[in-house]
This record gives structure tokens, C-alpha cells and sequence, in this order.
């Protein structure tokens, strides 16, 4: 058991705990910087993990920055050069081959909430300490001062924006959007860029009117612009998540792609994408805490995505658990936002409507399921409207329902190809205004011959149903 009176390092958690914790500082840069305050380097009772944490922090403090798994080795190595002795270098060479093939990360969360308590713990046993002399003098003021000071060590040391002296928000580096990809939607009067680090853009409809499209076609125009990209699927196999992706970036139907495997190797040989991870997740398996330790392996291995996408997270499991399915939503909304900001990384998910916008020609924010918190916390909304007789024509329309960087209650016609999960904005429409769409008043009494038509070619089918 460990006793807070006699231990002053880490020895008694064990080995392994004093491992995770390097692999914490190296996987969570904001978790380091709060840490570096209250953290002690003799700590450690291990040789190696000492010498591997004041690199660490050595490094940060002359360049304030962290440094990562990469640069930290370049500088073992340096060091190490001339060093004689074999156990050390032995001990950390095993044990970054080990964080790099056995990146087991699901514990961090508990070690990181026990490291800084500890440590908070051992700051404020200093200070009490400090005190008795300064209580024997009388001297309560100085008493209170460092007993408050030591309080706030390992806290966020942020004060927030000083309005008039802090010039930050003007700062064009400020946002590293992600487009879309349509310029309409990026252009300064709604998404201005795309979105950016620590948003959430949600694309809602009903069930099979084309959110796992939409997604992909995100990621796509992503990796075009050779950004790196984590796509989580929920309900899709990753297969066939891939092979989406597949069509769409080699412009070929999906069930075309099973069979042109060699022509899709050769596509991607001869251009440059940026990366792509695919992870699917059983439905109400996956939490953002799961995500987080899965996007920790990959930081691991060099990989740090620029867009996450989640298909989609209605079907995730929140960080508690509520009675009320409407609460849980709300929570799992509030855990990816949490995620978003933290990584400081956009995320597009997908929500669906309830059943009022089956046949809505226009899908409001009134028309989601289940929980308005997701509403409430996401930053950019767009709602998909296709009706049946618009599937057969591969279109449909786009609702700007809710966006901070700018205007919505815009709407646009779309043209959408799900065989390889592309869409077209065709122009600008009255979302209100039906007849308006395509700008071609004749497109609705068009429409409603083409389905006719269909349902005449396929009555037997429609007759089963």
C-alpha cells in the first residue's frame, strides 16, 4: 500500500505507471504543460524514465514547445553517443521499441489524473512545510501566499483574452480550415475557409438520404489537399468505408472498385493524397475517450490527423451514463466537442432527423432526433433533403441550418452521385421555394413525370414492398 506520509517518487505504483507516464507527456502536449509545473524529474525512481523526462522538459524549457517521440530520440541519441553506460542505454532502447509495437494507451486517462494528484499532493506538503517557520514568526500573510501559489500549480495557467492588450484573434493563423471543397459553403459569407480546429460540422437527414456520403466526400476533399484524415465508422464496415473512398478519389462507381484493385494502386502511386485511417467501432462501443486512446497509438507512430470523422456519433457511448437516451446524446455531443478542442482538430459527424423529415422539403433544426443539445453545441449544421423521386434524379437540397463563422438559412440544389459519393452544388435556391430549385421553374413538374415513369418500370418490386 501506498502511504503519502513516507513516499516522495512514483516507486510505489510500479514500473509500468512510471512508463505510461512518459508515454502520457509524449501523447498529450496540453496534459504536459500542466503537469511541468508540479512534476519533479527525481520523481522517477527508474534511471532511464529520469533521463528520459528531463530531456523532455529540458527541451521544452529552451524551446517552449514539447518535443516529439522523434526528436526526443535524436536527442537520446546525442547524448548517448559517449555515455559508457550499457544498462541505460539498454533500458531505453527497450522501452521505446516497446511504446512503438505495444502502444496499449487505454489505462493513461486513470495514470494522468493519478500523476497530477500526486504531485499536486507533494507540492502542497512543501509548502506546509515552508510554512512552519514562517507561522512560528508570525507571519500568516506569507503563510497564505504560498499555500494559495501551491494550489494553483497544475492548473490551467490561461487568464483568457485581455480584450484591449491581447492582439492574438486578428492573427491570421488563427484558423487552419479544412474546406469542404464547394465553394459556395467555403467562401467568407458562411464557412469562411472551412472548418476549423476545435468545430464541429454536423451534416443531418433522414435515414438513407446520404450522411455517410456526405462524410466521405469530406475526407476525400481532404486528403486531396494531402491532409491527414481518422474516419471512425459506427455502422459501415471499414471495407466498404474504403472502398468509397476508393471511388470517389479514382472517380469510378463503388461496385466497380472490388474488381480494379491494380488500377487503384497505380491512381494512388502517381498522385499525392495525404493519409487515411479507417477504424470502425461496434454502434454505442465507442466513447470519445476510446477515439482520444486510439488517436494516441497513432501519434506514436508520426501520425497526427488534420480532420477526424465520426459515422456517426448518435451511435457513440457517452463518458456517463444517463436513463434518458436525449441526456446521453447531449453528453457524447459534449465529449467529441471536448475532443475537438482539445486536439484542436475539426470533426464532421452526421445526425438523423426524425421521422418529420422524411418528407420535408426542407430539413429544420426541429426536425432532430432526440436531443436539441447537439444543436446547441455544434458549430456548423447542414441538413440534406431528398425525397424519392429526387433519389432517382440524384438530387437534393442543402440547408445551411446553423453556422458560427456566418450567414445560414441559405439553401442550395444539389446534384448527387452516390455511386461514388460526390456532390454538386448547382446553385443558390429559395429554400422555401420549391419551384425555384435549379433555377428552372419546369425541374418539379419534371421531376414528378421521371418518377412516375420509374414506378411504372419497377411496379413489381414497389408491389412486394
Amino acid at each position: 500500500m501506498i502511504t503519502e506520509q513516507t513516499q516522495v517518487n512514483f516507486s510505489g505504483y510500479g514500473q509500468a505507471f512510471q512508463e505510461k507516464i512518459i508515454q502520457a507527456l509524449l501523447t498529450d502536449k496540453r496534459w504536459a504543460e500542466q503537469i511541468s509545473e508540479v512534476i519533479k524529474i527525481n520523481y522517477f525512481d527508474k534511471k532511464y524514465l529520469a533521463f528520459l523526462a528531463k530531456k523532455y522538459f529540458d527541451y521544452h524549457q529552451k524551446y517552449r514547445t514539447f518535443p516529439t517521440l522523434s526528436i526526443l530520440i535524436t536527442l537520446i541519441k546525442d547524448e548517448l553517443k559517449n555515455d559508457n553506460d550499457e544498462l541505460l542505454k539498454r533500458q531505453i532502447v527497450d522501452f521505446i521499441n516497446r511504446i512503438r509495437t505495444k502502444q496499449e494507451l487505454e489505462d493513461l486517462p486513470f495514470v494522468k489524473d493519478k500523476c497530477l494528484d500526486f504531485c499536486k499532493r507533494q507540492a502542497l506538503k512543501e509548502a506546509l512545510e515552508k510554512s512552519v517557520d514562517l507561522i512560528e514568526n508570525e507571519k500568516y500573510e506569507a503563510v497564505v501566499d504560498i499555500v494559495k501559489n501551491a494550489i494553483h500549480l497544475g492548473t490551467d495557467n490561461s487568464v483568457g483574452i485581455d480584450l484591449y492588450e491581447d492582439e492574438t484573434r486578428f492573427d491570421k493563423e488563427n484558423r487552419n480550415p479544412i474546406p469542404t471543397g464547394m465553394v459556395d459553403l467555403d467562401n467568407k459569407e458562411i464557412l469562411n475557409g472551412g472548418l476549423s480546429g476545435g468545430e464541429i460540422g454536423v451534416i443531418m437527414c433522414h435515414s438513407g438520404g446520404g450522411k455517410s456520403h456526405w462524410l466521405c466526400a469530406m475526407g476525400c476533399n481532404a486528403l486531396r489537399l494531402k491532409k491527414n484524415v481518422v474516419h471512425y465508422t459506427l455502422e459501415m464496415t471499414d471495407k466498404r468505408t474504403a472502398i468509397r473512398y476508393d471511388s470517389n478519389l479514382c472517380n469510378m462507381p463503388a461496385n466497380e472498385a472490388p474488381d480494379k484493385k491494380e488500377d487503384i494502386k497505380k491512381f494512388y502511386k502517381e498522385n499525392k493524397f495525404g493519409r487515411l485511417f479507417i477504424k470502425q467501432y461496434p454502434m454505442n462501443f465507442a466513447s470519445a475517450s476510446m477515439i482520444k486512446s486510439h488517436l494516441d497509438k497513432l501519434s506514436l507512430k508520426g501520425f497526427r490527423p488534420d480532420l477526424i470523422i465520426i459515422d456517426y456519433a448518435d451511435l457513440m457511448r457517452s463518458s456517463k451514463r444517463y436513463d434518458a437516451l436525449r441526456l446521453e446524446i447531449g453528453q457524447i455531443y459534449r465529449d467529441i466537442k471536448n475532443l475537438a478542442n482539445e486536439l484542436n482538430v475539426p470533426i464532421w459527424t452526421a445526425s438523423q432527423t426524425n421521422r418529420s423529415g422524411i418528407n420535408s422539403d426542407i430539413v429544420g433544426i426541429e426536425s432532430v432526433s432526440e436531443s436539441l443539445e447537439k444543436i446547441m453545441i455544434s458549430d456548423f449544421i447542414l441538413t440534406l433533403s431528398r425525397k424519392i423521386e429526387e433519389k432517382a434524379q440524384g438530387t437534393g437540397r442543402l440547408f445551411v441550418a446553423k453556422c458560427r463563422q456566418g450567414r445560414d438559412g441559405i439553401g442550395f440544389s444539389l446534384k448527387i452521385d452516390t455511386s461514388r459519393s460526390k456532390f454538386e452544388i448547382l446553385s443558390q435556391a429559395d429554400p422555401f421555394n420549391l419551384d425555384n430549385i435549379n433555377e428552372n421553374p419546369n425541374l418539379k413538374n419534371s421531376l414528378k413525370n421521371k418518377w412516375n415513369n420509374w414506378k411504372k418500370e419497377n411496379k413489381d418490386i414497389i408491389d412486394e414492398e
